[in-house]
């Protein structure tokens, strides 16, 4: 048996996604994105990416979801490393959500959903059986929105969208989950329905594992255990959230004093006066 079946015979957790000693340069400038970076996210865990605009958040996100390859260092996406793997294929078994996904504006909540099946941003009805179409629309109620299956995307609000491109990420049951800055623009009960959203799937489907992007510790999730502050493309630290989420952390993370607090498993960071 193999190292990984033997650990899943035990209930072991799988690694997900690996990057060891990664690194990331612009060829153009030579400019250094991200600099030795070493990381593992494992089944079931949820973690959150922290850190100042140009801190490499979004890049470390793009190596994980086999968007782009790392300069320096190796990274393994689902046992697989890049570089040794059609990109295309592993991407397929990515679910990927971000509020700049291209999205036809006129097609059908339903059909938006579908489309994650392939992976492509304009349908391909062929590929699409009973079974592909059941399983959308069951997506779609599962996220509580099922009541949009035929609206038109573009006419449904901030909230509605984020949980149809949440849902479409869904369609092709993947093992990892990438969440980049999902609540972007979303009012205060959108968000909220998002993040109750988020909380369910932590709970319903306990081997997913999550990597969320974000710039405020209100959108995270009580579901979310782990966290990694990056600074200037360098990992601050890494670990456990209530290790990382501290006042101190925070404070070097972001370099003005900042002021964190916890309430039944949400968390608020406010800053101080310098």
């Amino acid at each position: 048996m193999t190292a990984n079946g033997t650990a899943a015979a035990y209930g072991a957790p799988q690694v997900v996604a690996a990057l060891e000693a990664a690194g990331v340069r612009r060829h153009t400038t030579g400019q250094v994105i991200l600099d030795d970076v070493s990381w593992t996210v494992r089944s079931g865990e949820h973690w959150a990416l922290l850190g100042a605009n140009g801190a490499g958040k979004t890049t470390v996100l793009r190596l994980i979801g086999a968007l782009m390859h790392p300069t320096t260092g190796t990274v393994e996406v689902l046992g697989h490393r890049l570089g040794h793997v059609d990109m295309r294929e592993l991407r397929v078994r990515i679910g990927l959500v971000s509020s700049a996904q291209k999205v036809p504006q006129d097609a059908a909540a339903h059909t938006v959903v579908l489309t994650g099946h392939t992976g492509t941003v304009q349908p391909l009805w062929r590929r699409y059986d009973s079974e592909v179409r059941d399983r959308a629309h069951a997506l779609l109620d599962e996220l509580e929105i099922k009541e949009l299956a035929d609206r038109p995307y573009g006419v449904c609000s901030g909230g509605q969208r984020a949980r149809i491109l949440l849902a479409r990420a869904l369609m092709a049951d993947p093992s990892l989950l990438l969440l980049d800055e999902p609540f972007n623009a979303l009012d205060l009960p959108s968000r909220e329905d998002l993040i109750d959203a988020m909380h369910r799937l932590a709970v319903t489907r306990t081997g997913l594992a999550t990597v969320t992007v974000t710039h405020h510790l209100e959108e995270l999730s009580p579901a979310v255990g782990h966290v990694m502050l990056l600074k200037e493309g360098r990992v601050l630290t890494a670990g456990p959230v209530a290790d990382v989420l501290t006042g101190d952390r925070m404070t070097e993370c972001f370099g003005r004093p900042i002021e964190v607090s916890r309430h039944e498993g949400r968390w608020l960071a406010r800053s101080g006066r310098r």
